[in-house]
């Protein structure tokens, strides 16, 4: 199969760049409500992705607005914006619980299921993400440019984060499939130095692993939430993948290349050897805080919920990582181009 994605999300930038679809700014700018305003103005016109380089109380930069068009998404994906329709054709196929149409039509299939099964991710020691890690004392949050989107949010969030996670039964002969590394992008409010919680909904993937690790075991349960990866994995994690392929398998079936992962340091699972920043920690069984009000799609705030805490046990990166930020407000925002760019 042909490569048609990108191995990181530098590449994409490198992209995007050489296509005018990114602008860098050099003045500084503030997490706290700064960001929100200008992404609000760009996505409303169609604008670039930005790279904010100069951001205040922080050496990191800041990436927004990546998926702020329907063509980026599809880029992202290594489309063309008229292909769309071929991935959800191809999505649809891996859905249905038998071979549509006949034999004929389930043989032509076959080279498309052969490309997902040889799509399963490869291991790697040689990662970027591991250049820069940090443990114990070291691990601070407040390091991290984390946005503030909306006046009177009770802490800064962590909006663009792939959170890894894996049920109990994974590892064991015949074990349930839905306990398979899972994917799914889960806002994060920061509680603390080492502290977030995590804001699943009950019928998300990695909420209902959560649920079936409490029945089987009292300790607390490995995560690792990651911070600017390929697109082709951001996408893949955002998509209504089948419950029986992995998402880094859909990812390697969009980039046309297997996705590297590499051992975390301090917890039991695998993350893309490309990413910009990777949170490692637990999530506990029984401890649990207040979330939000947050703004939201609907215009308001969202209502005050428990949430599982989760703790951080490290912090790796690249020597140079790159923060990816986004907000969610009233549509145009990026989970609604995202939508629109799904839709198809």
């Amino acid at each position: 199969m042909t490569k048609h994605g990108y191995d990181s999300l530098r590449d994409f930038i490198d992209r995007l760049e050489n296509e005018g679809r990114l602008i860098r700014v050099t003045e500084p700018v503030s997490t706290e409500l700064e960001m929100t305003e200008i992404q609000t103005r760009l996505i409303a016109e169609g604008g670039p992705a930005v790279l904010f380089e100069n951001v205040v109380g922080s050496d990191m930069p800041v990436l927004v607005n990546l998926f702020g068009t329907v063509e980026r998404v599809a880029w992202g994906m290594g489309r063309e914006p008229d292909q769309l329709r071929e991935v959800g054709e191809t999505l649809a196929f891996l859905r249905q619980p038998e071979p549509p149409g006949g034999w004929r039509e389930a043989l032509d299939m076959l080279p498309l299921l052969k490309t997902v099964m040889s799509m399963k991710p490869k291991a790697t020691k040689n990662a970027p993400c591991q250049e820069v890690v940090l443990t114990g004392d070291d691990v601070d949050l407040g390091k991290l440019p984390v946005q503030t989107c909306w006046p009177g949010e009770p802490a800064p969030l962590i909006t663009w984060p792939l959170v890894v996670t894996q049920g109990p039964e994974a590892d064991k002969q015949g074990g349930d499939k839905r306990d398979t590394p899972n994917l799914g992008i889960y806002r994060m409010q920061v509680t603390g130095k080492n502290t977030t919680l995590m804001r699943w909904l009950k019928h998300r993937g990695g909420a209902q692993q959560f649920a079936r690790w409490k029945e089987v075991s009292d300790e607390p349960m490995p995560l690792a939430a990651v911070i600017g990866v390929d697109p082709g994995t951001i996408l893949a994690a955002v998509t209504p993948v089948p419950d029986t392929l992995s998402e880094y398998q859909f990812a390697g079936l969009l980039r046309g290349e297997k996705v590297s992962l590499v051992d975390c340091k301090t917890v039991p699972l695998q993350v893309p050897a490309t990413a910009e920043i990777v949170l490692e920690g637990h999530v506990s069984l029984s401890d649990t805080a207040d979330e939000g009000p947050y703004g939201d799609h609907t215009g308001f705030y969202n209502s005050v919920e428990p949430f599982p805490v989760f703790t951080v046990s490290a912090i790796t990166m690249r020597k140079d990582p790159i923060y990816l930020s986004t907000y969610t407000g009233r549509p145009p925002d990026e989970p609604s181009v995202l939508g629109e760019a799904l839709n198809e």
